[in-house]
C-alpha cells in the first residue's frame, strides 16, 4: 500500500512460468501505470521521491539503452565549460550518480561481489561506491549536482522541474534490441535466452512499460526546464542536437569548439573513451569481459533480430500506444 512518505502503491508481481526471468526472480509493479522495478526498488522508492531537488540539479533520463550515456557526456561537457581533462579523468559513473542503480543488487550479490574483492582494496572501493544508496551520493555532492536516471517523471521528485531535465528517447524496437545486448552482457542477471523471449517479456523489464516512460517525458516537453531530445536526431545531425544542448544549458560556444565537442563524441571516439564505457563494470566483476557496454549506436538495427511475426507485433505495439498522443519517432515519419 502506498503511505504518507510515498503515494503510489507497490505491488509483487508473478512473472508468468512461461517466460525468461531475468535480473531479480521478484519483481513489483508501481503506481497506476504499473511500472516495473526489481523487489529491492521497493526499499528506495521514497527516499527517491522525497530527495531534495536543488535548481542548479541536472538530470539525464530516459528508458534505458536510449543514448543515455552518449547525452550524459555531451551534457555534462556543455555545463562544464568544455573541461575535456576532466571529463576523462573522472568516469562518468562517477560524475553522474546512477538514482536507482543498486536495485539489481540484492544483499546476497552485494556480498558475493565483496567477497570476491576482499583480496582487492582498489575493487572493494569501487564495489562499496555501486552498492551505496545514490540518494546518499547525490546528497554528498557539490552543486551543480548531476544525476542519471531511468525514472519516469511521476517517481522521480514531485519537484524536479525545478532543476534542469534532459530526457532522450529512442525507437523503442532500438532500444529493445540494445536492452538485450546489456541485459546479455551483465554477470548478475542470469539471462539464457535469446532475443525472441527477450522481446515477448518486454513488459516484465524494469522501467516498464516503454510508451508510458517517454509519455511522461513528451507530455511535459514544452516545460522551459525539460529539454526532449530523439536519439536519431542526435545520430543524423550532432551539431544541431548539440547547440540545442548548449541553448538550454545558456552556454555559448563558437563553431569550431561546437566541432571539438561533436568530433568527442563521434561513436568511434566514444567507444574507445575509457571514462565513459562502463570498464568499472568488468573490473568489479559486473560485466562478462568480452561485452561492451558501448556497442553499435546505429538506428533501424531491430531489423536483423525482429522477424516477420515479431514486426508485425511491434507495429501492432507502436500503433495502439501512439494512438493518444502527438508523439512521433524521427525514425517512423
Amino acid at each position: 500500500m502506498a503511505n504518507n512518505n510515498y503515494p503510489y502503491e507497490i505491488r509483487d508481481v508473478e512473472t508468468p512460468e512461461t517466460e525468461v526471468s531475468h535480473n531479480h526472480d521478484e519483481i513489483v509493479s508501481i503506481g497506476p501505470k504499473g511500472y516495473i522495478f526489481p523487489k529491492k526498488f521497493r526499499e528506495m522508492a521514497a527516499d527517491i521521491y522525497n530527495m531534495e531537488v536543488k535548481p542548479s540539479d541536472v538530470y539525464v533520463f530516459s528508458y534505458p539503452r536510449s543514448g543515455t550515456t552518449w547525452t550524459q557526456e555531451l551534457v555534462w561537457l556543455v555545463v562544464n565549460d568544455l573541461d575535456y581533462e576532466t571529463a576523462l579523468k573522472i568516469p562518468l559513473t562517477d560524475r553522474y550518480p546512477f538514482l536507482e542503480g543498486s536495485m539489481f543488487l540484492n544483499d546476497s550479490r552485494k556480498q558475493k561481489l565483496l567477497d570476491e574483492s576482499k583480496d582487492n582494496e582498489t575493487n572493494a572501493k569501487d564495489i562499496q561506491n555501486v552498492v551505496k544508496s545514490a540518494v546518499e551520493l547525490v546528497n554528498e555532492m557539490p552543486s551543480p549536482r548531476f544525476i542519471k536516471t531511468h525514472l519516469p517523471l511521476s517517481l522521480l521528485p514531485p519537484k524536479a522541474l525545478e532543476a534542469k531535465m534532459v530526457y532522450v528517447a529512442r525507437d523503442p524496437r532500438d532500444a529493445i534490441v540494445s536492452f538485450y545486448h546489456l541485459i546479455d552482457s551483465l554477470k548478475l542477471a542470469n539471462f539464457n535466452g535469446d532475443f525472441k523471449q527477450f522481446w515477448t517479456m518486454k513488459n516484465y523489464q524494469s522501467w516498464s512499460p516503454y510508451f508510458d516512460n517517454v509519455k511522461e517525458a513528451w507530455e511535459k516537453r514544452n516545460h522551459p526546464n525539460l529539454l526532449f531530445l530523439f536519439y536519431e536526431d542526435m545520430r543524423k545531425d550532432l551539431g544541431s542536437s548539440v547547440r540545442r544542448v548548449c541553448d538550454f544549458f545558456g552556454k555559448k560556444y563558437s563553431d569550431d569548439q561546437i566541432a571539438k565537442l561533436c568530433d568527442h563524441l563521434t561513436f568511434d571516439n566514444f567507444k574507445n573513451n575509457p571514462s565513459v564505457n562502463y570498464d568499472l563494470m568488468k573490473k568489479i566483476g559486473l560485466m562478462h569481459t568480452d561485452k561492451e557496454f558501448v556497442r553499435k549506436g546505429k538506428t533501424g538495427g531491430w531489423r536483423e533480430y525482429f522477424d516477420e511475426e515479431m514486426t508485425a507485433e511491434a507495429d501492432k505495439w507502436i500503433e495502439e500506444n501512439l494512438r493518444d498522443t502527438d508523439l512521433r519517432f524521427p525514425s517512423m515519419q
